[in-house]
């Protein structure tokens, strides 16, 4: 056997062996590499460079985004329990169980009063402050008016978001109004035991029924006050269902129309109408689950210039406007009474309460919709 042949044998196995690291290594030492071995080297996956997508956000969840702005009501609400709690002067305090107030001339601060300012001019009068900044951005935002596709998507959307404040402004009304007699606080009230103290003497002395001081409105008019039972926050309720309506309704609008909303799992950035990217998810009329941009499409007309990629004819930066800075302004009035109010009025029960028949009612206007196709198509989406 020829020394050729057999250094050829030698040789061989290690290259065979170790061929791609044998090439690499010769290719760093400036050595020819070999065609042959180069070709049976594995290519790198294709989906490496791909980026991972994103988990869905179920349609009867709220989304991350909404989960951070829900955190502040309990935020401030343990906050301010916690603080009349520890606080020596609002702890010390002498407290009016009837009124659900500190006594005017004991109380540990000016909020704590029913008289202060704010108390009287704006949450008293909450619902017409609510609906005035809802108003006000409703017909004076460009996505609106100037951003929107054409005059019948503006006019959609408006009707749209008429009927949302119309099913919330119900709810508000049959919580602390009326409903189909007295109100669901002064139902809940005298289910749980509370009565009308002067009412209840009167119709023991013969000189009333028992039809009269049946809500908290007739038994201050007769000069009588609630006792006992458990009495459900008015406050609470109404500035969290307030300010969250115009989170809703003012939030997603700026968000989609700057382009700047959180992506939802598996959407593209290439979205619809100049919405941006989205975190909303809903249930499709077939079954299917997919980001609400796709439903913006069908809404604004929009989906075959979006597949083609084209800009989008609103797209671009939407600041808040004068109807949404007026709208912000509500918005933290509403949180800094909120935070008054678990501090100096209630019991923390009562709070709690409050907090969960406000949610009820945001639920069931703003989340429900979004798995119920045949309530969407009713009610929509802020912002589609």
């Amino acid at each position: 056997m020829s020394e050729k042949s057999l250094r050829s044998r030698t040789v061989k196995p290690v290259i065979d062996n170790n061929g791609p690291a044998t090439d690499d290594n010769m290719s760093s030492n400036g050595t020819t590499t070999n065609p042959s071995s180069s070709s049976s080297s594995p290519a790198p996956p294709a989906r490496a460079s791909t980026p991972a997508r994103r988990r869905r956000n179920p349609p009867h969840l709220p989304t991350p985004t909404e989960l951070l702005a829900l955190g502040i009501y309990p935020v401030l609400l343990t906050f301010g329990t916690l603080f009349s709690v520890f606080n020596p002067e609002a702890r010390g305090a002498p407290y009016d169980p009837y009124a659900q107030s500190h006594f005017p001339g004991t109380a540990p601060s000016y909020f704590a009063r029913k008289d202060n300012l704010l108390n009287v001019l704006f949450v008293k009068k909450g619902w017409a402050w609510f609906t005035g900044a809802f108003l006000v951005f409703l017909f004076t935002h460009p996505t609106y008016t100037s951003l929107a596709s054409s005059a019948e998507t503006a006019l959609q959307r408006r009707l749209k978001a008429g009927v949302r404040y119309a099913l919330v402004t119900g709810w508000w009304i049959l919580v602390t109004q009326w409903c189909f007699g007295p109100a669901l606080i002064d139902r809940g009230f005298r289910y749980t035991g509370g009565k009308c103290e002067v009412a209840q003497l009167a119709v023991h002395a013969g000189e009333a029924d028992t039809g009269d001081a049946l809500t908290a409105v007739a038994c201050k008019a007769a000069g009588g006050r609630w006792s006992g039972g458990h009495d459900i926050s008015g406050h609470v309720f109404l500035l969290m269902l307030g300010s969250w309506f115009l989170v809703q309704e003012v939030g997603w609008v700026i968000l989609r129309a700057s382009g700047s909303a959180p992506a939802a799992a598996g959407g593209s950035a290439r979205t619809t109408a100049g919405n941006g990217l989205e975190e909303r998810t809903v249930v499709m009329a077939d079954g299917a689950v997919k980001g609400a941009s796709v439903e913006a499409a069908a809404v604004d007309g929009h989906l075959s210039s979006a597949k083609e990629g084209q800009q989008p004819h609103h797209a671009g930066h939407v600041g808040l406007g004068l109807g949404g800075k007026f709208a912000a302004a509500i918005v933290v009035l509403s949180y800094w009474m909120l935070l008054m109010t678990a501090i100096y009025f209630h019991t923390w029960f009562e709070k709690v309460t409050g907090f969960l028949v406000a949610f009820a009612g945001m639920y069931s206007v703003y989340i429900l919709p979004r798995f119920v196709p045949p309530l969407r198509g009713i009610v929509g989406m802020p912002g589609i």
